[in-house]
């Protein structure tokens, strides 16, 4: 499987770096996104290069706690960290920044990350079933691409927008069928191999192409390169896993479990629907995707558990893991719908609340273990 792709993305933070420091001697603008919420279509039709901030690093931590509460999630503080010890060279590189009202804790980050970082927060309706939230958020991303239009000194057309969705909507093709290679009764990647590949700037010319080799080579990869088909199956929800925060993935799958499918927005939540590039406004048809991302921020969430149910299915789960960082109460909350959506299934469910320390990784995989052994029972 040498150079199938998969060693490519070994070195992912490496290769975007390189091509972040290319852009910015070059001139071209580099902007940090902070959510899925931001459409990096907008971006990448303003002549830009989208790249995540989320930090996963627990070591940035420390010094975000001198101005943030430590009760918050990791992700926000370390995200912060990552400013405040200006060790993040992406972020240090971006134009601009571009962010959401999402949680609370987000939001409030954000005014102090624009004291050191040039930044663009969009209102993010949360009643995607109000036909007013609709409205509002066009009005949104009209605003956000007169923004990105007026400081990059470029006009966004609409034939530029439809370019950068049919670029987007590539690369969410060849995630989309990565990911859904996992419901294989015998899956050729780990969730931890999956997860991988998701690079930190979109739409990179390389990462496509090593996205369709992969795509090319797992048919053949070999039974001892696979996980075993013996694994339990299981389906992971909750928060996100940014890079640096994979510890996560390891734990889950080190007991002959194979996490199958990644329903959160580090997995196949935002590769799931694309968006209609022939639409007579791209605008509009960009901001009905996005809106309808089922963020445990949007109120009531439903369709969240209307897919679960079917990634349940389709992925022909065995369990349901419910990820948890300490201080999210918006997925703290649904987790009560999660665990109920499991019992009508019938999947064990474990619920794991945690942060970026790797203190309770054993108390973790101890709970791991009894739940994969409720499932080895049920099939015996």
């Amino acid at each position: 499987m040498k150079d199938c792709g998969l060693d490519w993305f070994e070195e992912m933070v490496e290769h975007c770096y390189q091509k972040a420091t290319e852009f910015h001697e070059a001139g071209t603008p580099i902007i940090g996104i902070l959510c899925e919420y931001t459409p990096r279509e907008l971006i990448l039709a303003a002549g830009a290069w989208p790249v995540c901030l989320c930090g996963g690093d627990a070591d940035m931590i420390p010094a975000a706690e001198t101005l943030l509460p430590a009760g918050i999630c990791p992700l926000i503080k370390s995200t912060f960290g990552y400013s405040l010890n200006q060790a993040n060279p992406f972020l240090e590189m971006a134009s601009l920044l571009v962010a959401e009202t999402t949680c609370d804790g987000k939001k409030k980050m954000y005014e102090r990350l624009a004291e050191r970082h040039p930044m663009h927060v969009l209102e993010l309706p949360q009643k995607t079933g109000d036909p007013d939230a609709r409205i509002h958020w066009i009005r949104e991303l009209q605003k956000l691409r007169t923004v990105l239009e007026e400081r990059f000194n470029v006009a966004i057309t609409d034939e530029r927008l439809r370019d950068a969705i049919r670029l987007m909507n590539r690369e969410r093709r060849l995630r989309r069928a990565l990911a859904q290679e996992m419901r294989s009764a015998t899956p050729p990647l780990s969730g931890r191999e999956l997860l991988d590949l998701k690079s930190l700037i979109a739409c990179l010319p390389d990462d496509l192409a090593a996205y369709e080799r992969i795509a090319g080579a797992l048919p053949g990869r070999p039974a001892d390169a696979r996980p075993s088909p013996d694994n339990v199956r299981v389906l992971l929800t909750g928060v996100p896993v940014p890079h640096g925060a994979e510890r996560i993935l390891d734990l889950l799958e080190a007991d002959h479990a194979t996490v199958v499918c990644q329903e959160n927005c580090t997995g196949i939540k935002p590769v799931t629907e694309e968006v209609d590039a022939e639409a007579d406004d791209p605008l509009t048809a960009l901001a009905d995707v996005y809106l309808h991302l089922p963020c445990s921020v949007m109120t009531p969430n439903s369709e969240r558990m209307r897919r679960l149910g079917e990634l349940a299915r389709e992925y022909r789960a065995e369990c349901v893991v419910e990820l948890i960082w300490h201080g999210c109460l918006t997925y703290d909350i649904e987790a009560a719908y999660t665990r109920e959506l499991a019992a009508q299934f019938g999947l064990p469910y474990l619920r794991i609340e945690t942060d970026y320390s790797p203190n309770d990784d054993a108390r973790i995989a101890l709970r791991l273990g009894a739940l994969y052994e409720t499932v080895r029972a049920a099939r015996r």
